[in-house]
């Protein structure tokens, strides 16, 4: 039965109760220790509601941190994959500043180094690649490949998508320190800059 338009919007809400319960609970007690019972009772819904709107608790944070950290590269992946198609494809330094830009100014407040750290903690506490779970288009790595390729043409699509997992991995242990309890303010980037540029361009 097709959902109509109030359903529709309810189902919008409950989502995002779920997620600002889910946030709330995450930043006071991290991803080990988040309860889904607690989610669902912060939100006001039933015991199965993260369940039936997410699925797990891993596919609940990968919806908190795409809601809330992939509006920051969005546009300019946009543009620069645009860009790309018409022929003219990105610089790597284009790529690494379309990375690093949003986060120095994510990691200037609290709240965004909490996001961050949160980031941090679920990519690199798996023991290889990104989490199953995440399911927008820039949260994997094929797109950000084919944008090296573009720059890059004598790279293969699995030669690329190595890099950028080695770049992430060492962009995320900057600016979100996983190993800390708790998240500190990153050191300036330049030499994160530098390096990352190296390595995608070796």
């Amino acid at each position: 039965m097709p959902k109509t338009p109030s359903t529709t919007a309810e189902a919008g809400t409950a989502r995002e109760r779920l997620l600002a319960a889910a946030e709330r609970a995450l930043l006071e007690s991290g991803y080990e220790r988040l309860s889904l019972r607690s989610v669902n009772v912060a939100a006001g819904m039933n015991p199965a509601a993260v369940h039936y709107h997410f699925g797990s608790k891993d596919a609940l944070v990968a919806a908190l941190l795409e809601d809330r950290l992939g509006p920051l590269w969005q546009d300019a992946l946009a543009d620069l994959s645009a860009r790309a198609e018409d022929g003219v494809p990105p610089s790597v330094a284009d790529l690494v500043d379309v990375v690093i830009t949003p986060l120095v100014e994510l990691a200037a407040d609290p709240l965004g180094r909490l996001r961050l750290h949160l980031l941090a903690r679920f990519v690199l506490g798996r023991r290889r690649g990104l989490p199953a779970a995440f399911t927008a288009r820039w949260f994997g790595l094929e797109p950000w490949a084919r944008l090296l390729r573009a720059t890059r043409q004598d790279l293969t699509e699995r030669e690329a998508a190595r890099r950028w997992a080695l770049a992430f991995a060492l962009v995320l242990q900057h600016f979100g320190d996983p190993l800390a309890d708790a998240p500190g303010e990153p050191a300036p980037p330049g030499t994160l800059r530098t390096f990352v540029m190296a390595g995608l361009d070796a």
